[in-house]
């Protein structure tokens, strides 16, 4: 494969909070179709990292790319603040808490960002939210507002909202650790669907069975630094670090 294929390049990206070193220089690269799974203890830095890759949190230093637009940082600023905005609207963002806005239908929810930020037509911005929201099993809930729907149905809202954006990957922040046990399995079919059809994830979870069963790539951060990667078939059945093997047999 080529350079034209990386979809996501990170490069040395590290962040402090004050004088708490959280990332100290992770790299990653995510092509198209690649599903990669992020696993780690709480504290690991694994949610730190994936918000600075759409600049939730501003890295301290290194390189975040998308499909080749490049953002610098040093001393904790962007040298080319202005292209945040391109790199944040061409990757989704699915978050473990949904965040959707109360005051609107599931179906205004998923309108919002086509028509707001890409300037799309309202009845064309209705037509595709109707559809993806069938997409994800939601066509007789497209009018109801967030309270009125269960946490996995406000998660595949939330999914349904960031593929709106058309976007060229998908961040998830541990996407089913703030639902019910008996939910989490609706969230994951939908996303072992979008995993399915060849799209670009990057998925922060605690969900071992997913990471082995769908991701392309594993990725194991260990006190800001990553510890070890692989494909889930070497990483779960031959893993090479004695702090994998105690985490998976931990989880499991």
């Amino acid at each position: 494969m080529s350079e034209a294929d990386i979809i996501l390049k990170a490069e040395d990206i590290c962040k402090s909070f004050g004088a708490v070193e959280v990332l100290k220089g992770i790299s990653l690269e995510a092509r198209e179709g690649d599903v990669i799974s992020i696993l780690g203890s709480s504290g690991s830095g694994k949610s730190t990292f994936l918000r600075c890759l759409n600049f939730l949190e501003t890295p301290t230093s290194g390189t975040v790319s998308v499909h080749g637009e490049e953002i610098q940082v040093r001393d904790g600023k962007p040298l080319n603040a202005r292209h945040i905005e391109t790199v944040r609207s061409r990757l989704g963002m699915v978050f473990q808490q949904f965040n959707l806005w109360s005051h609107r239908t599931a179906l205004e929810n998923v309108m919002e960002g086509p028509v707001q930020v890409k300037g799309t037509p309202k009845p064309k911005a209705r037509a595709a939210a109707q559809a993806l929201l069938e997409r994800v099993g939601l066509q007789d809930r497209m009018d109801m507002y967030p309270s009125q729907l269960s946490g996995g149905q406000q998660q595949r809202v939330a999914i349904a909202r960031a593929l709106a954006m058309e976007p060229d990957a998908i961040l998830f922040d541990e996407p089913t650790s703030a639902l019910d046990p008996e939910l989490v399995g609706e969230v994951l079919k939908v996303m072992q669907s979008l995993a399915a059809e060849g799209r670009t994830m990057i998925v922060v979870t605690h969900e071992m069975a997913f990471a082995r069963d769908v991701s392309s790539d594993v990725v194991f951060l260990h006190e800001g630094r990553i510890a070890e990667r692989g494909s889930p078939e070497q990483m779960f059945t031959n893993p090479q670090t004695e702090v994998f093997q105690r985490f998976i047999a931990n989880v499991k």
